[in-house]
């Protein structure tokens, strides 16, 4: 090879090597350019990450007070424990050293893990949700030691509720966010209230969460603080439930025997002073985030404690649905107070006999007789005057139809049937024959305790459908002190007939203080007055064929109310799951009347008294009407299927 050969060959190598330096500078310089310039920020941050952290401070949920400034519910201080995973070089590990000494199901730990694995990287992994005092020593000691140092036990608000699970259903209880509850200033991992009050006011409710930077090392332990920002409390919340009344109407359940529910109200303007439903649950197991063998417990409970009864239980009201079928009557003129019907015990309508509750008849009765005697016959007369589109009309009018408007989550609308409703549900025209279970209340008549209050708050203030409410003020936070909450517009007004009401509080006082069926409500001097019901859940063919499931199969038992007679006060529903006699809730509406006035008055509140047989002068719902296998309707022939149970008193 010739000497120029070899220097063009070097002369091309050195090119070759000159181009690569400058394409290397050149990267490494759009590298700086980049890091320096382009992404400055980002990096950064980062760089101070490494001995910065920000950590979120959780702001207490607002306190809840009763309608006196009592303390319902309220915070209490609890410990979590969680992992950081920005500081974490071996999730893994962490979660099987964290396991052993917290003493928790590796399992779950990793399950917890893998659910936040898509979150940011900064916010931490909370494992433990209210740590025990021996958790958190154990976790603390191994951080001193630097073999948790990527675990954070922090102390935390946690919700406190009553300790005997008062009013649960109205509290509601507190959890995690969903992924159908982000957004709206809520973030993942944001506590927030999921049912009663806790989750329809939650905004009110949750406040602002803060944030505190520290300087940590770099094994993740805190050095110093470098900013905080403290959490904002949310509002505070003045309810208008009455303590006391609240504890002597779930006292009175509990005296009594048996699971139902109860709404009180003020018929003036639909405050709700007593708002119950039992079974119940401790929503304080909620708060600190429920275990699994709870939850199953609860959901499989064939008492259902998590069903809201007052607004999410739908029943027949059995004979309280006399009250709007009388109304019905007297405002569309079919009758007066007067008119009278003969009752020997049963009547003939559409070639059936319908028998009455009183074997042996109650004789001629007019209207506020056959109200304070809850004569079947009377009401089926009426009912079958009235015809079930002018039953629906006032029964819609008196607040029994569709929904309450009351302000908490999942309320159920009530079902009062018609010609419209049954041809769109099922096909088929409305046959007279039905009507005349309807006209007491039986039937496809379903509703929910919530409805029946309204309905009677309705009648005894003289014909304004109030909206049932359940908060009184809301502390807006500015010093000012309580801002009243606005009072819900009112839903209706009847404009009834004078003789209608006079008709109606003459039967329904008569139910109380004369011979009805309602005495174990009677307070002398509060002229109380109200309407018993029974209703039955299933046939008497039925529950002969249904042996061994007795307890299901037996009547639930109403008490409708309000005190005095004239301008009342106070107004409500007690329904008795199963309890088969309407009237065994007359002694709780009796009991929560007293500590009403008591309370006014300035007296020693009540003791509830000892339980007493039923007389023979009770209503007997033991003997309900028997069914037959078919009935004959307008000339048509129904089959068992659509023959609806026949209430009692």
């Amino acid at each position: 090879m010739s000497q120029g050969e070899n220097r063009r060959r070097i002369g091309e190598r050195l090119i070759v090597l000159q181009v690569a330096v400058i394409v290397a500078f050149a990267t490494l310089g759009i590298c700086f350019w980049v890091l320096q310039i382009v992404q400055h920020d980002k990096y950064e941050e980062m760089a101070e990450n490494n001995h910065q952290r920000t950590l979120a401070l959780r702001a207490p949920r607002g306190v809840l007070f009763d309608r006196t400034g009592k303390i319902l519910v309220e915070n209490r201080h609890s410990f979590t424990i969680s992992i950081l995973r920005e500081h974490s070089k071996d999730l893994e590990r962490t979660a099987q050293l964290l396991s052993q000494v917290a003493g928790l199901d590796l399992a779950q730990v990793q399950q917890t893990i893998e659910r936040h694995r898509g979150e940011p990287s900064y916010r931490p992994i909370v494992v433990v949700e209210d740590a025990t005092l021996a958790q958190v020593a154990a976790i603390s000691a191994r951080r001193l030691d630097f073999e948790l140092p990527d675990v954070r036990v922090e102390e935390v608000p946690t919700r406190k509720y009553p300790t005997d699970a008062l009013a649960a259903h109205l509290f509601g209880y507190v959890g995690q966010a969903s992924e159908s509850q982000l957004g709206d200033g809520i973030a993942q991992g944001d506590i927030v209230g999921q049912q009663g009050i806790e989750r329809i006011y939650n905004k009110i409710l949750m406040g602002e969460d803060g944030a505190k930077r520290v300087v940590v090392n770099s094994v993740g332990r805190e050095i110093s603080t470098l900013e905080e920002i403290p959490p904002t409390e949310g509002r505070r919340v003045q309810l208008t439930i009455d303590y006391d009344l609240q504890k002597a109407a779930e006292a009175g359940f509990r005296h009594a025997g048996f699971n139902g529910a109860a709404l009180i109200m003020d018929p003036r303007n639909g405050e709700v002073l007593t708002y119950t439903s039992l079974p119940s649950y401790d929503p304080n197991d909620f708060a600190a985030g429920i275990d699994r063998a709870t939850w199953a417990s609860l959901n499989s409970d064939k008492l259902r404690p998590l069903q809201n009864r007052v607004i999410q239980g739908r029943y027949s009201p059995g004979s309280t649905f006399k009250i709007v079928v009388a109304t019905a009557a007297l405002e569309e003129g079919l009758v007066t107070p007067d008119h009278r019907i003969t009752c020997n015990g049963g009547a003939n309508f559409f070639g059936r006999y319908y028998r009455c509750h009183l074997k042996g008849g109650h004789g001629s009765v007019d209207m506020r007789h056959a109200m304070e005697k809850s004569c079947n016959v009377y009401f089926y007369t009426l009912g079958n005057m009235l015809g079930v589109d002018r039953i629906y009309k006032w029964a819609e009018k008196l607040g029994m139809a569709g929904k309450t408007g009351i302000d908490l989550p999942n309320e159920q609308e009530s079902l009062i049937p018609n010609t419209e409703w049954k041809l769109k549900r099922t096909g088929e025209r409305w046959y007279p024959g039905e009507t005349i279970s309807v006209s007491i209340g039986q039937g496809q008549v379903s509703v929910t305790p919530a409805a029946l209050a309204v309905m009677i708050s309705t009648v005894a203030n003289g014909g304004t459908r109030v909206t049932p409410h359940v908060i009184k003020a809301v502390d807006e936070g500015d010093g000012k002190g309580w801002a009243p909450s606005p009072v819900p517009a009112v839903a209706d007004k009847v404009a009834f007939k004078p003789d209608t009401l006079t008709a109606l509080r003459d039967g329904l006082w008569m139910v109380v203080n004369a011979a009805g069926t309602g005495r174990r409500a009677l307070i002398p001097g509060r002229d109380v007055s109200g309407k018993t019901g029974t209703a039955q859940v299933i046939s008497n063919e039925g529950r002969a064929r249904a042996r061994g499931t007795d307890r299901d199969l037996r009547d639930h038992g109403w008490f409708v109310f309000f005190a005095p007679r004239d301008n009342p006060e106070i107004a409500g529903v007690i329904f008795g799951e199963h309890n088969e006699h309407g009237y065994l809730g007359a002694p709780i509406a009796k009991h929560v009347i007293e500590t009403y006035f008591a309370k006014k008055e300035g007296k020693p509140l009540p003791l509830l008294p000892e339980q007493t047989p039923p007389s023979s002068t009770d209503e007997d719902p033991d003997s309900p009407p028997a069914l037959p296998p078919v009935i004959v309707a307008d000339n048509q022939v129904l089959p068992p299927a659509v023959v609806p149970a026949i209430a009692t008193q």
